[in-house]
């Protein structure tokens, strides 16, 4: 990439990203250009729809999030670990209003970039407290990942968001735990 292509690719991630924090994912792309100093073509050459504006902007984010998970597959408890990077993915998409009805509204097809490698760092973890006989065996990580954004939607809407966020993670996280003196089936 040309030197001046990869600045304004750079201005356009920052720009986005900062009105992603503020105003949420429906940010107005007009103004993400115009604020990085390009037009609107530029913004649409280097990301051809929003959804390719959005996995640009939080891939970096997203390689944090599976570099911890890499991290916790060696925490003593399996499940401990699957709940605090469960507790890491939703703590980041509150961090950008929309990003858990941008990532559950269109299924597979957009938001590949985060979803893949997230389905894979939590499938891990979540395998590893499988085998542990610590988890439901019938629990998955797509599943749990939609279950974390739904909670990241509620806590979006709510006034008083941290209490009922964390009260809903920790009754969706007890859930997946296997009964006391019922060994999972793998």
């Amino acid at each position: 990439m040309r030197a001046d292509a990869q600045r304004n690719y750079d201005r356009l991630l920052a720009e986005a990203r900062q009105a992603f924090i503020v105003h949420g994912t429906d940010a107005s792309l007009e103004d993400i250009a115009r604020h990085a100093g390009v037009g609107i073509g530029t913004l649409y050459r280097h990301f051809p729809d929003r959804y390719a504006l959005m996995n640009a902007v939080f891939e970096q984010e997203v390689e944090l999030l599976t570099v911890r998970a890499d991290e916790l597959l060696t925490a003593d408890s399996p499940t401990d670990a699957l709940v605090r990077w469960l507790r890491m993915v939703a703590v980041h998409s509150t961090m950008y209003r929309g990003l858990s009805a941008a990532i559950m509204a269109e299924g597979d097809a957009k938001m590949t970039a985060c979803k893949v490698p997230l389905r894979a760092a939590g499938g891990a973890l979540l395998e590893r407290a499988q085998r542990a006989g610590e988890v439901r065996a019938d629990a998955t990580i797509a599943d749990l990942l939609k279950l974390t954004n739904a909670i990241v939607l509620v806590a979006e809407k709510d006034p008083e968001r941290q209490a009922i966020f964390d009260r809903l993670m920790d009754l969706t996280l007890h859930g997946l735990r296997t009964p006391a003196g019922v060994t999972a089936q793998a």
